[in-house]
């Protein structure tokens, strides 16, 4: 069962793409060959439910895409795509949601990020020199990464996007102690937390920047990044939640353990919630009810918002500690920026040149939006309110500071910073 899931479900998408093969032999094929070989749900254990939901999630999504792109009205009427489909005398859907309940996380009844990024590639860890500093777990130790096509492209994706993770939570576990209120956010030990968070966020910066970089053959062709790759995150069900990079969870918590000024951003992220496992959500909804860090900080420190945009150099100089703070949210906000561009690089900008050609865009899912609908603007409107954050005010007296000196402030560097797969 999971050989014909790794190997000839890739196989088997490449041939339909090609148009070598009718659309509908594919569940012609999970009809026939998959689906008489998969177990019952009561008998699994959660471990072998989550690999099981990973495998059925590239099923489903194939399924769902070339019912959808080969049926007039099929992207009307998506849950057709899955008619006849039929596991251990269950609708195939049912018995997905069946197996997603089956893992006792909460996972959503399609593929999910969780599925698609988390679980499905190998266990990373992240080490800043011989400091472990997270570890974040898959659900397979077999070395592979499941994907669409089996293109080395499609597998560098996914890494790439768990390695961010990887970091982010490494910066999560490091700076949520700090929200309970126990420590002094200026005490040496705080001070350096923020440190070696800031050390790694400028790390997860670097990765994003040498991934753009690369050449297409040593990353992902934006052809296929916007042709093959997104086409398969398409509804299931009309009202679904297809799986996104937006719904990294370690991201989103950092949104809220730092701030961002942005209003209706909560009402925003509740909307993925059924997307996200249970863990996930309880731990948003505690930080969405919590004084962000920074505000705890100015708060701690008896200084008014108003204080610091009128008096900066005068709060910097009384409060030194703010500077380490300050290159905090800052290196959050260029994180977020250099994954604008990675945005930009992939999706907006080749999608705009294909507009401007008169090519139009794809009619299952729009290269014009992300899969959960952030546009290009919104992304914008997402980083700017990062680099507006709570201490930007400091942002003139540092600079005064910089140009008085004639040198640049010291950066930490992230170049003892890596994440591997491990097992």
């Amino acid at each position: 069962m999971g050989q014909w899931v790794d190997d000839e479900l890739p196989r088997l998408n490449r041939a339909i793409l090609a148009r070598d093969i009718s659309p509908g032999m594919l569940a012609d094929q999970a009809r026939d060959v998959l689906f008489p070989q998969l177990p019952a749900v009561d008998g699994l254990t959660p471990e072998a439910a989550q690999r099981l939901v990973v495998r059925l999630g590239f099923v489903g999504a194939s399924v769902a895409r070339h019912y959808q792109e080969w049926n007039p009205g099929g992207k009307q009427s998506p849950e057709r795509a899955f008619d006849g489909l039929a596991v251990d005398k269950r609708p195939f859907r049912e018995y997905f949601a069946a197996l997603a309940a089956r893992t006792g996380r909460g996972h959503y009844g399609r593929d999910s990020y969780a599925s698609l990024v988390r679980w499905n590639v190998g266990t990373l860890e992240v080490r800043r020199g011989n400091e472990l500093m997270s570890v974040l777990p898959g659900v397979f130790d077999d070395g592979r990464i499941r994907s669409y096509t089996g293109t080395p492209g499609e597998e560098r994706f996914f890494l790439l996007i768990k390695k961010s993770e990887a970091i982010e939570l490494a910066v999560n576990e490091l700076l949520s102690p700090l929200s309970g209120g126990e420590i002094s956010l200026i005490s040496d030990e705080a001070l350096e937390r923020v440190r070696v968070a800031t050390d790694l966020i400028e790390a997860m910066r670097r990765l994003f920047l040498e991934f753009a970089s690369l050449p297409p053959g040593q990353s992902m062709p934006d052809e296929h990044f916007l042709d093959v790759f997104r086409q398969f995150a398409v509804h299931w069900t009309r009202d679904d939640i297809p799986p996104s990079g937006a719904l990294d969870p370690e991201s989103l918590k950092r949104d809220f353990l730092l701030g961002i000024g942005l209003t209706g951003y909560d009402q925003h992220v509740r909307r993925l919630f059924p997307a996200l496992l249970d863990e996930e959500r309880q731990a948003l909804e505690e930080l969405m009810t919590q004084p962000t860090l920074p505000e705890r900080l100015l708060a701690e420190q008896c200084i008014k918002p108003d204080e610091l945009r009128e008096a900066a150099g005068a709060v910097l100089g009384s409060h030194p500690a703010l500077i380490d703070w300050y290159r905090l949210l800052t290196a959050h906000a260029r994180a977020a920026g250099a994954h604008l561009m990675l945005s930009k690089k992939f999706l907006f900008k080749p999608q705009r040149r294909r507009d401007l050609a008169g090519q139009g865009d794809k009619p299952l899912v729009s290269n014009r939006t992300g899969t959960t609908g952030m546009n290009e603007t919104f992304l914008e409107r997402l980083t700017r309110a990062r680099h507006e954050h709570t201490l930007a005010p400091l942002r003139s007296a540092l600079s005064a500071e910089t140009a008085e000196k004639g040198a640049e402030p010291e950066v930490p560097s992230a170049a003892s910073v890596s994440v591997a797969l491990v097992g």
